[in-house]
């Protein structure tokens, strides 16, 4: 049996400000950051602000998402050297799709571009 790779236990509390940093850092906004969020998850705004209170983990924050949103098989690309659409693992791809939207963002490409709509 293998072990779960460490991001999956990792509150998601701990790592939402560094997207947020990452995107203020270019010009973006924490608010542009949270509408990818919900975007990507179907989280309501406050429910999302509940989930990061409850510091819950990468898996749970994704499994207790509302509803994935279908768009995002769109998001292609390269994230931390791996190419997006061949990751394996369903989880870790959710989590690299949201890395790669953050870093898009970050690059200054428009929300309507982002959001594939």
């Amino acid at each position: 049996m293998t072990t779960p790779h460490r991001i999956f236990t990792t509150s998601f509390a701990s790592v939402y400000p560094f997207y947020v940093a990452k995107a203020e850092k270019k010009g973006r906004t924490k608010a542009e950051v949270d509408a990818i969020l919900c975007w990507l998850t179907g989280y309501s705004q406050k429910v999302l602000e509940s989930q990061l209170k409850k510091q819950k983990d990468f898996e749970t924050f994704f499994k207790e998402a509302p509803g994935m949103n279908p768009q995002r098989t769109l998001v292609k690309g390269v994230v931390c050297g791996v190419r997006v659409e061949e990751i394996q693992d369903p989880l870790m791809r959710e989590i690299r799709i949201l890395d790669k939207l953050v870093d898009e963002l970050a690059k200054g490409r428009p929300m309507e571009k982002i959001l594939r709509t």
